[in-house]
């Protein structure tokens, strides 16, 4: 760690956090020599200080929430839960003035409106205190104390099979927190290969515990439609029957889409659906004739060539079609986002791509949600509401800055996931070049594209693309370490951030992603502990 960088986040904590109603934590004088190592913290907080002494959980451990902030409290008692045996920590409202060594979750009242997603973490001797001003707050408050407890906690096996936990002690600490992008997010190409509700939620876990904030379904494209829409059934019937190398496709229900958004909301994450279009719609255009302009479906397409698919964007029925796509799908999302993809369009000329867009932006409108769409939709005529990803590494989006779009940045030579980490990665790409862990992270959004201020730019977010993954432990082994090192780039200050230092809290991370049983990659880039 660089000595300027430990004195910034490793500070001696000496004035005392005065109140009682309910208690503010006051740790105890901070001794000459206070613990110098790492905090295992990713991403790491705004700012973080120690202080000296240390809190003891017990099985008697009360937790005490206010009103809305107890989804924070009930995911903490379950997370100790799992080490505590079958009986996890009590939770309670927080109506009277707790007892020392309780943990207390409440409302920020003493500083109000430091962001929705700011929380404060103290850690004392006498309790455990996280204020936040809403919710949300409340969780990441809780996903930093959980990054502070025995990686061995995150074992389920433990739930059954530990009856007399070993004391758990914490170390005395306030942090203060909160994101530097708002967009902070992941994306999933479920339409290549498919996976189930499960593995999604379990990837929905995984962001979550690196406060993470949007998921991003790619629900359609050539080789597979993934999402049930009840007044067109051949869309799944046909186009969700395949899958890239011919595999058996899959898609999910109308209901068992609701249940990953769901789960997604009870952990903060916004679902972002995508549908694909004018381009890579060779699934659709597979399961309906009569949205190709000769009228006759496609075969079924199981390689992984782009740009050869295309809307009959002249007839009318496929505006209907895509109306009622976008109609059915809206009203089960909700989140404000709808991606229409637009990228890679090669069968269309410039002004037909255009009127398309036009259209379509008109449509997502319609159903109360913001358009986002790839890079290629800059020059169309975009609302100041809909919002564009950037991804083409040579190009820049700065012609639509005039229009007041924002812009979320996952350039591929930064973002993509599905790049390889080296020559030798057994799966992944290379079009974009290499991508190892620190090119992953040694970069700021904020800069990443000529023109584009850094008032514009709404976040980060990792796409991974599945041409060659097979299952979710492919996805894993792609995500991981990279997706931690985005979220760290989406959610730290800039000045805090450095590669030397993140390097070592990424090793610490080890033991915990082998305790959730993640299918990590090992670079040689980090000493993994």
């Amino acid at each position: 760690m660089r000595p300027r960088l430990a004195a910034a986040i490793l500070v001696l904590f000496t004035a005392a956090c005065s109140s009682r109603t309910p208690p503010r934590v006051t740790p105890k004088a901070v001794p000459a020599q206070v613990d110098t190592m790492p905090l295992p913290l990713l991403p790491f907080p705004r700012q973080a200080e120690r202080a000296a002494g240390e809190f003891q959980f017990t099985q008697a451990t009360v937790i005490y929430a206010e009103g809305p902030f107890s989804a924070g409290a009930r995911f903490l008692s379950d997370h100790i839960g799992l080490a505590f045996g079958a009986q996890p920590p009590r939770v309670e409202p927080l109506a009277q003035e707790p007892a020392d060594g309780s943990v207390v979750i409440r409302r920020n009242t003493p500083l109000k409106n430091v962001g929705a997603e700011a929380y404060e973490l103290q850690i004392s001797s006498t309790g455990i205190i996280i204020l936040a001003d809403e919710p949300v707050g409340a969780f990441y408050g809780v996903q930093t104390l959980r990054q502070l407890l025995p990686p061995s906690f995150e074992y389920e096996a433990l739930r059954s099979a530990r009856r007399n936990p070993p004391p758990l002690m914490l170390p005395a600490l306030v942090v203060r927190d909160s994101p530097r992008f708002v967009w902070r997010g992941a994306m999933l190409d479920v339409a290549r290969h498919f996976l189930t509700v499960d593995e999604v939620k379990r990837y929905l876990d995984l962001m979550a515990l690196h406060k993470l904030n949007r998921l991003h379904l790619h629900l359609a494209d050539d080789q597979g439609w993934r999402i049930e829409i009840r007044s067109w059934p051949n869309l799944t019937v046909v186009g969700g029957s395949t899958e890239v190398g011919g595999g058996p496709g899959g898609f999910y229900t109308q209901a068992q889409y609701a249940d990953i958004v769901k789960y997604a909301a009870d952990r903060f994450i916004t679902i972002v659906p995508e549908i694909d279009m004018p381009g890579h719609t060779n699934a659709a255009l597979a399961s309906y004739a009569e949205l190709n302009c000769d009228g006759l479906a496609r075969p079924v397409f199981t390689g992984t060539e782009v740009g050869f698919s295309t809307l009959c964007v002249e007839k009318e029925i496929t505006y209907t079609f895509i109306n009622d796509v976008i109609g059915e799908i809206a009203a089960i999302t909700p989140g404000p986002y709808f991606h229409v993809g637009g990228d890679e369009v090669k069968a269309l000329t410039p002004g037909q791509y255009l009127g398309f867009v036009d259209r379509v932006q008109s449509i997502v409108q319609k159903h109360g949600k913001q358009m986002i769409g790839w890079d290629e939709i800059a020059p169309t005529n975009l609302l100041p509401s809909s919002i564009i990803q950037h991804w083409r590494p040579k190009t820049t989006p700065a012609e639509a800055m005039g229009k007041g779009v924002k812009v979320i940045m996952s350039i591929a030579s930064k973002a993509y996931l599905d790049m390889k980490y080296d020559a030798s990665t057994p799966i992944g790409l290379t079009w974009a070049g290499i991508v190892n862990v620190q090119t992953s992270y040694d970069w700021d959004p904020a800069t990443a594209a000529e023109g584009v201020p850094p008032a514009s730019v709404l976040g980060v977010e990792g796409p991974l693309w599945s041409e060659t993954l097979a299952n979710i432990r492919d996805f894993e082994y792609l995500a991981f370490p990279r997706l931690a090192a985005l979220a760290e780039v989406g959610w730290t200050p800039q000045p805090v951030r450095t590669w030397e230092e993140f390097r070592v809290r990424l090793g610490m991370q080890s033991a915990r992603w082998t305790a959730l049983g993640l299918n990590f990659y090992r670079s040689p880039e980090i000493d993994w502990r």
